[in-house]
Formats: C-alpha cells, structure tokens, sequence
C-alpha cells in the first residue's frame, strides 16, 4: 500500500509544479541569429567618410560596430573582406516589389515589373476595401501590406545588384492606398516589412473600368471632391468629439478616414507624374489642400526645379530611360526629334536637380533587366551626378524622404543590417558578391527567367495604319512603356500627335487619347486596343463619327524577344483589326 501511495503523492506533486504554458513557450523568443564580422574590408557608410580598411560587426540583426580598430567579438562568425567593399543596401524608392501579378500578367522585375512610374499592373482585388463607399481605384484605405507575399525568384533580381530594401505600394488606380517599406527577405510579410504605412499614393491615369472618371479632367474632379468629403468629414468628426450631445453620430467613412493623415500633413502623398505639365498639376492640387507631396517618376522634373525647391518636394527619380528602338524597316520614318531629346536628356536629369538643390531618390522604374538600375544611375554620373550624390540617392537620402533614416540608408551602429558586400563599385559595373538583409546573409543569384521575361512590351517604333470613316492613315508610333504607363507620339497623316493618358493592363490592353488632325479639324480620339508581341490592333472612338480601328507592326532583329521580321524588312501586312 505504501508505495502505491507514495506514486498517487508524487504524481500530485507532480501536477501541482509550475509548466510552462502555452503562452509563455510562444513568447520564448526564437534562436538568437548568428554573430558575424567582415574584416579587411573598406567600408562605404555613406554617412561618413570611407573607411579605407576596416570591420563591421552585425549583431541580432543590427549593425554593432564599424571602424578601422573594431575588436572581433569572439562569438563571431569572421569573413575575410580583403579586396571587397562594403555598402549599405541600396534602397528602391518606388515600385511594387513583393506585390504578386495579376493571374496571367507579365512577372517583369520583381513580381510586378518592381517599380516605376505607374507602378505595375493592378493587384490582386480581394484586398480591395468590401465595406468602401467608392469604387475600386478610388479607395485610399487599401494597404499594400494585406498583398505583400514573399517571393525569393521575385527578389532575385534586385538583390543581385545590391537592393535590399523598397517602397512598395499597390500601383493600382488614382487613389492607389498606402504603401510599406519593406526588406527584400523574409518568409512572409510580417518578415519584410519595416514601416508601414508610408505614403499615399496618387495616380493621375482615368480608371480602366469604363465608367467615371474616365478622362484626365474627371481623375481631378474626383481627386478635389474626395479631398474635399475628407476635410467635411474631419471637422465634423471633430465637433461630434468635442461634444457629441445633440449631435448625430457620423457614420463612420474608411476611404475618407485613411485620407485624414495626408490632410494633417502627417502622411505624405506620393504623385505618380513625369511631364512637367503633370508635375505642374500635382503641385497645384498638393498646394490645395496642404499635402505633404512627393512626386514619382519626374522625367521633366528639372523644368519645374525652381518650384520644386521652393516648396521642398522631392522626387523619386525614374532610372527606366528610354531606350533607341530596336532597329526598324528601311521604310519606317526616323524617330521624331522629340524622342531623340528624351533620350539625350534622361541621363542628366539627375546632375540638374542636383544641381538646382531639389531633393531626390532613385528609383527603378519598372525596369525588368535589373542590372540597368545600377548601369543607368553610372549614366547618371557620367552625365554630370558626383558619384557620392548618386550612392547617397540610393541609399541615405532616399531613406531620409520616405522617413526611415532613423534605420536605414547607411552603416551606422543601432541601424538595421543591410549590407551589399561587393568586389568593385557597386555602381560602375561592380559585383555583388554577399549580401545582408536584418543581419541574415542572402544568397545572391541570378533572377529567374520566366516566360515573359525579356518581352519589350511597347516600347519602340511602330508602323501603324488607322482605317477611319473609309480613310486609310499611315502613321509612325513612338511609344515608351515605363510600368503600366504609356508615353509617346504619332507621327503621319493625322498630324504631330502626342498621346495622352496612356497605359497598358495585365491583359496586354492599351488605352490612350490624342488629339488627331482630320479634314474637318482636330478631332479628340480614344485610342483602346491589344498588344501581341510585335503587332498591335485595335478600335478608336472620336464623338460624331462611325468607330474606326488601326493595326500595325514593330519591325525588330531576328532572333530579339517577341519574334518579328528582320532588319530591314517590311514588315508584313497585320491582322485586321478586332
């Protein structure tokens, strides 16, 4: 009997001790990350001068020490940096990185086409706000972060050229929601990012949706009366808190409620505008309404510098330049003096702003060939930039416009350790041999290639006839795809043209206006159409006359991406127009 007895005290006893619950073995914090030390090393804080040979120590995830006579920890994990530098991360200021594509769109750079001017194509619509009182590309209370997915071959492509870190935001509309900054590792969103929400985003390109608004006068109008719904509903919020008897409660408004911190100046506002006439526009609406703006893209940013010093906007600088089209028939007409220009100016955009005291941050601009974000930012410089304003526009000063200099954008103790560990330059022609992203080193590889990559999408010179009230035009297109965004010219019987409001969607749709010449005068003409590869078909719309369409062709080398005749060959007769 006594021992029985003595199991049922000890198996008591036993029920009684304190074990640990649930709750606290979640709360054990996980496995402390490994201790490591690059020595040898010159080191680029970006923030300070160089460090000709010295050591960076990282530690759970931060920057522990750096100097010429920084002791080793004797946890470290020592790596030899002799003959390699040391950069902090560079930082893509602008882009949809982490955003997964529509189903059947085109991944580009990065899941999204990584960036640019118009951001990539739309997002996923489940994250779109169920319970919004507008419609879809009208809802700035969308967070990118409910999209953002981890996606190593999506990362690839950045990290091999140094980028650990980006803006990333939904591309997606007018009032596109606000965005996140986020590092390029980590197994899910949670992982990546590191601020959120930064910015609301604005686009000026009328909905694709067919209904309003559906023209550049109407993308303002709806802008202005929702900035204007948003100051309503926030004075009359705040009366009903200041003293809610008598008063009937408001009903609550979410788009309206996410624009309030952009009213108050707490939030900035990030307007995607290139042409001066669109940056001119966007500073007029920011002037407005008291925004804190920031424009993205800025192709002709430096003829509106004065004003964008003036009143302390920076810019987020595209580094998607446009590129000689691929070699046309001997028939096709010479690229228009207008294209040319672009070329020849892009380059030096930055050295301008820099010049004119306008602050700015690169940004990959939907390229999807990674390794021309850091070869047009040595354009840059070759062009004019001091080496150290393009390093620090990529890394410091870029972080100081988006509010994360506090821990990212240089090597300095406490901040985040994100490193580009390089053997040359990192921005002539230099290669990315490690990197750390929150202290982890990260594989450095080759981003994958899928089956759209390559693809040139519109960019280029096009032969295109427009069949219109019985009329054939022969025209010459000179189109600039940046992202979703659609840039260009057309050149012929319907007069010097330049297209407005252009894009191009996830289903290889394009859509512009321009204002085209016909026998009765200038006509306003709505230009919708598909995209295959090297031909393009489709339908205009102009108001009192009978639809018409238009088809055409990009000649290109035999064996470029997309297929289509040779050099120097007429291109042949294209399909007609559906």
């Amino acid at each position: 009997m006594i021992a029985p007895f003595r199991r049922m005290l000890v198996g008591l006893a036993a029920g009684l001790c304190p074990v640990p619950s649930l709750t606290a073995q979640l709360a054990t914090p996980r496995s402390v990350p490994a201790t490591y030390a690059i020595t040898n090393a010159r080191l680029v804080p970006v923030s300070s001068p160089a460090i000709e040979k010295g050591t960076i120590v990282v530690r759970d995830g931060l920057i522990a020490a750096i100097g010429a006579n920084v002791a080793i920890p004797g946890d470290a994990r020592v790596i030899d940096g002799s003959g390699l530098t040391v950069y902090p991360g560079l930082i893509d200021a602008f882009g949809a990185l982490g955003v997964p594509a529509a189903s059947g769109q085109p991944a580009g750079g990065g899941g999204r086409g990584g960036g640019a001017a118009a951001a990539g194509g739309p997002a996923a619509t489940s994250a779109r706000g169920a319970n919004s009182n507008y419609p879809v590309g009208l809802q700035p209370e969308v967070s990118v972060v409910e999209l953002l997915r981890a996606d190593d071959d999506a990362f690839s492509g950045p990290t091999s050229v140094g980028i650990t870190t980006a803006l990333s935001g939904t591309g997606n509309g007018i009032f596109q929601g606000q965005s996140a900054i986020i590092n390029l590792a980590g197994t899910d969103a949670n992982a990546m990012v590191v601020k959120a929400p930064v910015a609301q985003h604005i686009g000026f390109t009328p909905l694709r949706t067919g209904g309003y608004p559906n023209s550049l006068m109407g993308v303002f109008a709806a802008l202005r009366q929702q900035f204007l719904d948003a100051q309503h509903y926030r004075d009359v919020k705040a009366a009903y808190e200041r003293n809610p008897r008598g008063m009937t409660r408001p009903e609550r408004d979410p788009s309206l409620e996410a624009l309030l911190p952009a009213l108050a100046r707490t939030q900035p506002v990030v307007m995607i505008a290139s042409t001066q006439r669109e940056i001119e526009r966007a500073l007029d609406l920011a002037k407005e309404f008291g925004l804190r703006a920031i424009i993205a893209g800025g192709s002709e940013a430096p003829a509106v510098a004065a004003r964008l010093k003036a009143e302390n906007v920076p810019v987020l600088l595209s580094l998607n330049f446009p590129r000689r089209a691929a070699s046309a028939s001997a028939d096709a007409d010479p690229e228009p003096l207008r294209v040319l220009r672009e070329r020849a100016e892009a380059p030096k955009v930055a050295a301008k702003l820099a010049q004119a005291g306008v602050k700015f941050a690169f940004q990959s601009g939907g390229l999807s060939t990674w390794t021309d974000v850091t070869g047009n930012a040595q354009k840059a410089i070759e062009n004019g930039l001091a080496a150290d304003v393009a390093l620090r526009a990529f890394t410091l000063q870029s972080a100081e416009i988006l509010g994360v200099s506090d821990r990212l954008g240089s090597l300095e103790v406490g901040k985040i350790a994100n490193l580009a560990v390089t053997r040359g330059d990192l921005l002539d022609r230099g290669r990315v041999t490690q990197l750390f992203i929150d202290g982890r080193p990260v594989a450095v590889r080759l981003p994958t290639v899928g089956a759209n990559a390559g693809a040139p999408g519109l960019t280029g010179t096009w032969t295109v006839t427009v069949s219109l009230d019985g009329s054939d035009y022969a025209t010459t297109w000179s189109l600039r795809q940046e992202g979703t965004r659609l840039l260009g010219s057309i050149q012929g019987s319907l007069g010097p043209i330049e297209i407005q409001n252009g894009s191009i969607g996830a289903d290889n749709e394009l859509r512009f206006s321009a204002t085209i010449t016909l026998k009765e005068g200038t006509e306003e003409a709505t230009f919708i159409g598909t995209l295959d590869g090297n031909a393009v078909r489709g339908r205009l719309a102009i108001v009192g006359h009978t639809p018409g369409t238009f088809a055409g062709t990009r000649p290109q080398r035999a064996g470029a991406p997309g297929g289509g005749p040779p050099a120097g060959n007429t291109p042949r007769t294209p399909p007609g127009a559906r």
